[in-house]
């Protein structure tokens, strides 16, 4: 299936493109940011890197993704990133490097979304941070 079954988030601001693994315990995903994405050109010129800001909206965004697949919430959730905590970035991202993203699910109730996750390059640990998210469903 298509990530675009799992989250709402649609082209320029989707940065997922595969969920690996899925289960109660870890999501594993990816995305490989090519070289005509549309923040390149203002961040940096001459030298593009991925902000670290949508290092942890992509983290974010899988583990969303990840929870959907493995239907351990409502077809119909979405969330809302509500708090950031840790984060720290380790290495920079440049165009045309794939991210594998690990996230590891903290704890999820029927509103509210725990998680912490890496961003790694290769083996290289690119960021990581924890996030909390309040799960909206369309009965609300």
């Amino acid at each position: 299936m298509s990530i675009k079954e799992y989250i709402p988030h649609r082209e320029p601001f989707l940065f997922v493109d595969r969920i690996e693994r899925a289960d109660k315990e870890m999501i594993v995903g990816s995305k490989t940011f090519g070289k005509d994405e549309f923040f390149f050109a203002g961040h940096f010129p001459g030298y593009p890197v991925v902000p670290g800001v949508l290092l942890l909206e992509a983290m974010a965004q899988c583990g969303g993704a990840g929870i959907r697949q493995a239907e351990i919430v409502q077809k119909t959730a979405i969330y809302f990133l509500v708090s950031v905590e840790k984060a720290k970035f380790r290495r920079q991202v440049v165009p045309e490097e794939t991210v594998r993203f690990e996230i590891e699910n903290l704890r999820i109730t029927p509103n509210m979304l725990k998680q912490a996750g890496k961003a790694y390059v290769g083996d290289e640990l690119a960021a990581e941070g924890s996030w909390m998210a309040i799960i909206k469903t369309e009965e609300e």
